[in-house]
């Protein structure tokens, strides 16, 4: 009997499928459009999974035979931030999002904040010359052994190693309404990094370069504070706090650099 049972029910399983509504794109250039796939439920099965049997059997579900979907993976889980897209309208990675937890038909689209490339693959660059405008990086004076670098305080270090675990993964960009095609807004998660590595002990050599990219165009005064950031990001940065700080640095450095040596009187 037990036997029996446990049949009928992966028999009831290979007959359940999962409806996905994708948008697709040819090229960078040309229209997007809708197309629609059933996929055979598993358990436990996610985003990612569903993608790579689309792509093992490439049949949308008008039975037409089409293109495999073009997106972008590699951890699987949550670390390196390439699969991210838009998830039933929430920008998000799609390695963690469960169907089981997703109601259906299942919409997938490429973030809009950054171009398309193809499908739901985008280009991304426009964050990584972010962090080079903003010097995420601590600089290193050749390649020899310094011997130990200063350490961070314990409390300093713990919040600090929340700040790093961002991906670039763009979801807090995509999720933000100020950065957009009519801003040059750089976003939350590069503000972020600003404070990362302005509050490393090596890092902080480089503290008013950072600062001085932040109050230029597209920098701090672009922010406006919908916190839409926060709520979307899939490591739970503390990304509206990291804002608020370098907004406080920055108003700081300028008191500082107005009323420095060219303006004091003896």
């Amino acid at each position: 009997m037990a036997e029996t049972a446990v049949k009928e029910r992966n028999e009831a399983t290979a007959a359940k499928t999962v409806q996905f509504k994708i948008q697709r794109q040819d090229s960078p250039d040309s229209s997007p459009y809708w197309e629609t796939f059933n996929v055979p439920y598993r358990q436990n099965m996610n985003v990612i999974s569903a993608l790579m049997e689309i792509r093992r059997n490439p049949v949308n579900s008008e039975g037409k035979q089409t293109s495999p979907i073009q997106w972008e993976m590699n951890c699987l889980e949550e670390v390196c931030g390439a699969c991210s897209m838009v998830i039933n309208g929430r920008p998000r990675q799609s390695c963690t999002a469960l169907v089981d937890q997703l109601t259906q038909p299942i919409t997938l689209e490429p973030m809009r904040t950054f171009p398309v490339v193809r499908d739901l693959v985008v280009d991304r660059e426009v964050m990584f010359d972010s962090l080079k405008k903003v010097k995420a990086w601590v600089p290193i004076d050749g390649t020899y052994d310094l011997g130990e670098g200063p350490r961070m305080p314990e409390r300093k270090r713990q919040w600090a190693y929340e700040l790093s675990k961002c991906m670039t993964c763009g979801v807090c960009l995509e999720a933000c309404p100020n950065v957009n095609d009519k801003t040059n807004f750089i976003g939350p998660a590069l503000i972020s990094q600003v404070r990362l590595f302005n509050s490393h002990p090596t890092g902080a050599m480089n503290r008013d370069e950072r600062l001085d990219a932040l109050m230029q165009d597209g920098g701090l005064a672009e922010c406006g504070n919908s916190q839409n950031c926060v709520v979307a990001c899939p490591k739970g940065i503390p990304l509206t706090t990291s804002i608020a700080a370098m907004n406080r640095a920055a108003s700081v450095y300028s008191f500082k650099r107005f009323f420095g040596s060219d303006h004091m009187v003896d």
